[in-house]
């Protein structure tokens, strides 16, 4: 029965941590993992300082005028004031605004020849995206990536410049932290993203080689570590300074320049995994990215599958270590469990794997706090078992020492430890009974058996049974007591004192009385809960318990006998008269010694 109990225990404990796997793989999680994520992982570093942003910021607005009055001139004029010659001009040129379409023939062909002048400038592009079907081989299936509509610079522009796509795309919970490399168009061309496509001008330009891409999923995005949180690469270079000349063309020579909306009211902002509370303009986005393809510093995101595997087997192991421990072993393993998964989540992402920061933690939590609740509940329950079990045979003070032991201390199932064991008997109860009415019998009956129990409790014994005018205790279990064979005499001698006020009473009322033949030994029984699974008893069995019953069964009313060992436990402390062997108690050998106690000596 044992042996199934616990491939049970393990079998529950096993669906326990696969349906808190489960949740998890549910993306339940999702939201809180990825904003603790972003908390833990994304941290600031300085940038190489190559890249420099000129934002089309407020005061563009204030100078300039409304960014919808602008004509393609001003940048034009931007792109001018850069690209002063070939020996002073930046590396790469970057414009994060999408000019498709003709608008004013003349700003738009100064536009396209001011960007063709050096074959440094990388123009916008964008796709949109929706559902539909495409042709697999012979079979047709459903796309949900896929591009439905492209818009790119117009004509004259697009022809002397570079292109690189501009699309930011939010995660599901609306956090910009992940950067699609290519946009690939039906007809299999591949559009570089505008970082990427920077990227690679700059190393053309610089003379290094091409470096090797980032990790992408299969829709083709990459995990952006960020290096800048919102203001981190924009040094307030604004257009209008510029085309004042406030700065001077010397200081981009060479660098990268991204040029971009840097006002709230021209709508092209995000939250970043960087920072979920400021917004960061999509050209810093543009700028993180850029730097992230520089550096090759790239993070992949782990697969769930192993990730799942590795915690399903945590949480198992989580389970088994909470299980019935005590709470300092408990919060130990919680520490070490949650705190080491952290360690390792920072080892592996500063390595280059980004695993699930929260799943481990958040799931040996719930395991933590449910096991000691439940720990709780359980050690509660018992305490009221053994507290039901014990309060009706055993004083007070030995019921709150078992609690506080624990069930540990009732070694339930037997042990074998030395007690006193104590028997009465209410000698003449029956014959007088035959002369009263039940209501009379059972009256003085629970009188006397009170006046049994409180002499019992009162001395701290362990009352085990009534068997019908007669009583069982025992002293020294179920824990160890001091000076327990005394405790059991002085119980006898207050139940012989106490049965002489209820002997008068019953003189007076019935014209007969009755009193007490009790029995004392001393030595080793089992003492545990014996019987079936059904109906067990806490109590006592051996020798020991025979030999008192027998004392008990020879004891004339208002007499205590004891054995020579209790009188042997309690030598100068009584007084005692031997009988020696001339009384034969059943089933022992010759020469047991039978001794009166008359009574207990002053301190």
């Amino acid at each position: 029965m044992r042996k199934y109990k616990k491939y049970i225990k393990i079998i529950i404990m096993s669906l326990i941590a696969a349906t808190m796997t489960a949740a998890a793989a549910s993306g339940i999680l999702d939201r809180a993992d990825l904003a603790a994520s972003d908390a833990f992982y994304q941290s600031r570093s300085a940038s190489d300082g190559e890249i420099v942003l000129v934002g089309i910021d407020q005061k563009a607005l204030e100078d300039i005028g409304p960014y919808n009055q602008w004509g393609r001139e001003i940048i034009a004029m931007a792109l001018d004031a850069l690209n002063v010659s070939e020996e002073v001009r930046p590396a790469v040129i970057a414009i994060d605004v999408l000019y498709s379409g003709e608008t004013n023939a003349e700003a738009d062909e100064y536009l396209a020849e001011a960007a063709g002048r050096y074959d440094n400038v990388v123009t916008a592009c964008a796709a949109e995206f929706g559902s539909g079907l495409v042709r697999d081989g012979e079979e047709y299936r459903l796309d949900t990536f896929l591009v439905t509509a492209f818009d790119e610079p117009y004509a004259a522009l697009r022809d002397v410049t570079e292109q690189g796509h501009i699309n930011a795309m939010l995660d599901e919970d609306g956090i910009l932290r992940h950067h699609l490399l290519e946009v690939k168009l039906p007809g299999g061309e591949r559009v570089p993203s505008l970082a990427l496509k920077t990227a690679q001008m700059y190393r053309e330009y610089s003379g290094m080689e091409q470096g090797k891409l980032p990790p992408v999923d299969a829709r083709g995005f990459w995990y952006v570590p960020f290096c800048g949180v919102p203001g981190d690469f924009y040094e307030s270079i604004s257009v209008a300074d510029l085309l004042s000349g406030e700065v001077s063309a010397d200081y981009f020579e060479g660098k990268i320049v991204l040029i971009g909306p840097y006002a709230t009211g021209l709508q092209d902002s995000y939250l970043t995994a960087a920072d979920h509370a400021a917004p960061m303009y999509g050209v810093e986005f543009q700028a993180n990215a850029l730097q992230a393809l520089l550096w090759e510093e790239y993070k992949q995101e782990a697969g769930d599958g192993l990730q799942l595997v590795v915690l399903f087997f945590v949480l198992l192991a989580g389970i088994f270590g909470f299980w019935k421990r005590r709470i300092r072993v408990s919060t130990t393993l919680w520490i070490l469990l949650s705190g080491g998964s952290l360690v390792f989540c920072r080892f592996m992402y500063d390595r280059g794997l980004v695993f699930h920061l929260l799943w481990i933690p958040a799931g040996v939590t719930i395991l933590y706090v449910g096991c000691i609740a439940f720990n709780y509940v359980q050690a509660a329950l018992e305490k009221r078992r053994v507290k039901n079990t014990f309060e009706r045979y055993v004083a007070p003070e030995i019921v709150t020492e078992i609690l506080r032991e624990g069930s540990d201390a009732l070694e339930l199932g037997g042990r074998l430890t030395r007690i006193a064991v104590l028997f009465v008997d209410v000698r003449g109860f029956t014959p007088m009974s035959e002369l009263l009415e039940p209501a009379q019998v059972v009256e003085i009956l629970n009188r006397y058996l009170t006046l049994i129990s409180e002499c019992i409790l009162k001395n701290g014994g362990t009352l085990d049974k009534f068997v019908g005018d007669a009583a069982m205790a025992f002293w020294g279990a179920p824990l160890p007591q001091e000076d327990y064979v005394m405790h059991a005499v002085k119980a006898a001698a207050d139940m012989v004192e106490g049965s002489k006020s209820l002997s008068e009473e019953l003189l007076r009322r019935y014209g007969r009385n009755v009193s007490f033949g009790i029995g004392v030994h001393v030595g080793e029984a089992v003492v545990g809960n014996i019987g079936s699974l059904k109906r067990m008893d806490y109590t006592a069995i051996g020798d020991t318990v025979n030999t008192a019953a027998r004392l008990e069964a020879n004891a004339p009313g208002g007499t205590i006998y004891i054995s020579r060992a209790v009188s042997d436990e309690l030598k100068g402390r009584i007084r005692t008269t031997s009988l020696g062997d001339t009384v034969k108690l059943k089933g022992k050998k010759e020469g047991f010694e039978v001794l009166i106690m008359e009574g207990i000596l002053p301190g």
